[in-house]
């Protein structure tokens, strides 16, 4: 006799309603970690969507909480600080067109919401709190707060070495 055979068997019926509620919170954080993004039909090619904003940085507090360099760290990363940022952004604030094209981030959206103006989506993209934006290879864009109250972003990012003159380089 196998030991699934000495084991009791629980009845259909609870473990199906345990299977839906587990898909059903499946399918609820798939939502969240999807908010926030490009809808996929306005997707386009880099640098066919919205076009270079702002090149300077408009009521933004930009605050570097802390960064490890991962040249001392077991990954043995060379010229890369692995960085995390609180930027606030007061109402009209604007974070300046920037590139990731060599560094990969995410911004996890703490409070408010605040519009992404992406070269690779044709609308603006509204972030609210609780959203996470990926920003990788391929992104240009800037972001504006268009409403009548503060945002809060923690930024966390895979900083060059060569940039490290301008810790703030958004």
């Amino acid at each position: 006799m196998t030991r699934s055979n000495l084991l009791p068997r629980q009845p259909v019926l609870p473990r199906m309603a345990r299977s839906v509620i587990a898909f059903g919170a499946l399918c609820v954080a798939a939502g969240v970690a999807f908010a926030g993004e490009c809808p996929s039909d306005k997707r386009v090619p880099d640098g066919e969507g919205q076009k270079p904003g702002p090149m300077a940085p408009v009521g933004v507090s930009d605050v570097v909480r802390s960064s490890t360099d991962l040249s001392k760290e077991p990954a043995a990363i060379q010229g890369r600080q692995f960085r995390l940022r609180q930027l606030d952004i007061a109402p009209g604030g604007i974070v300046p067109w920037h590139s990731h094209g060599d560094r990969p981030a995410m911004i996890y959206i703490v409070s408010g919401e605040i519009y992404e103006y992406s070269s690779s989506c044709s609308v603006p993209i509204l972030h609210k709190s609780g959203d996470v934006a990926p920003e990788k290879k391929g992104t240009s864009h800037w972001w504006k707060n268009t409403g009548s109250t503060p945002v809060l972003l923690i930024s966390v990012d895979l900083f060059p070495g060569q940039a490290k003159m301008d810790e703030h380089v958004m």
